[in-house]
């Protein structure tokens, strides 16, 4: 049988881990992750679009879900700003950011405001399970919010928590600022107020799924693995099972032993649209080798190379399966 060295299989994994850790990597694409909010901070009623922008020309166009978000898998690293528009609401760009080398993925939100024909009928609408968490945002904080956002994707760490700050001084019940406080405390290397601003988030809505995310990334380089693992449950069972969260799942199962788990994410992954998440299989292979299931090991690095020929662990991929064929035959 062929195995790697005692506990080698965690640090392959550990080397997939993408997020504001991972500093020393360089990406040549990276994924971006949009929410669209309107003032009183619940997404749109309908779908709308949100489109891409570089250099004054679309990239690529998608629709937000339900739930008001929208994603872009392996964008090439630059400067961009998103567009949306739809039904209902008036016509908003973001502020430029930055899909650079050193992350794997970036999250941006745009605050986006009913228009006119509409305004009154969303002011007037009754829903009777609205909390006082959902109430309006103050002008000020969502000013705040902002401008913390220009300067996080101006990397300017500091003076963004500064903001987040007042922001959440306004309105302490404000998920996606406590969310960014975390990202930004993330960059500045301090996790002890990165845990502490995630964990307000979820106080605010314990259904925020970027919190959750962040949160078992987090955890995940701490070697808190079943707590990760957790974490990535919860965030896929709140909000739209995204690929990025999924992959992120699978990883902390391969980290915490559930091998058999790998393996039904993995293949939930595949069923799927995954661009620039073939490293899947690779964890998937790493499970089923565990297992001893050295066929079913076999067909995921085949995988694994079929839609990632040329990535950094293609060769090492190339020749654990040609050990492994040796070995099955």
């Amino acid at each position: 049988m062929v195995r790697l060295p005692p506990f080698a299989w965690l640090g392959v994994a550990m080397l997939f881990l993408p997020g504001p850790h991972e500093a020393g990597a360089q990406l040549s694409t990276g994924d971006v992750h949009v929410y669209i909010t309107l003032p009183d901070d619940r997404p749109p009623q309908e779908q709308v679009k949100v489109e891409l922008i570089a250099a004054g020309n679309q990239v690529a166009e998608t629709f937000t879900n339900d739930h008001g978000q929208a994603q872009f898998l392996g964008i090439v690293i630059g400067t961009y700003h998103v567009q949306v528009r739809g039904e209902g609401i008036q016509e908003t760009e973001s502020e430029a950011f930055e899909v650079d080398a050193r992350k794997a993925s970036q999250t941006v939100f745009v605050r986006v405001k009913p228009s006119s024909e509409n305004r009154d009928s969303h002011r007037n609408s009754a829903d009777p399970t609205v909390s006082a968490e959902d109430l309006r945002i103050p002008e000020r904080a969502s000013r705040e919010f902002d401008k913390a956002n220009e300067l996080m994707s101006k990397q300017q760490w500091q003076k963004a928590v500064d903001r987040l700050e007042k922001a959440l001084a306004l309105y302490p019940n404000y998920p996606q600022a406590y969310n960014n406080l975390g990202v930004a405390y993330a960059r500045l290397g301090d996790s002890e107020k990165e845990r502490e601003a995630l964990e307000g988030a979820l106080r605010a809505n314990d259904h925020f799924a970027p919190a959750l995310v962040n949160l078992g990334q987090m955890e995940m380089q701490q070697h808190q693995f079943a707590a990760a693992e957790h974490d990535f449950e919860r965030a896929i069972a709140v909000g739209p099972t995204e690929v990025r969260t999924l992959v992120l799942l699978a990883q902390a199962e391969l980290l915490n032993t559930q091998f058999q788990e790998v393996i039904e994410t993995a293949h939930k992954v595949h069923a799927m649209s995954h661009a620039s998440y073939a490293r899947v299989h690779y964890v998937a292979a790493r499970a089923c080798e565990r297992l001893n299931r050295l066929p079913e090991a076999v067909s995921e690095l085949k995988l694994f190379l079929q839609e990632e020929p040329s990535g950094p662990f293609s060769a090492a991929a190339t020749q654990e399966l040609a050990a492994l064929e040796n070995t099955l035959r």
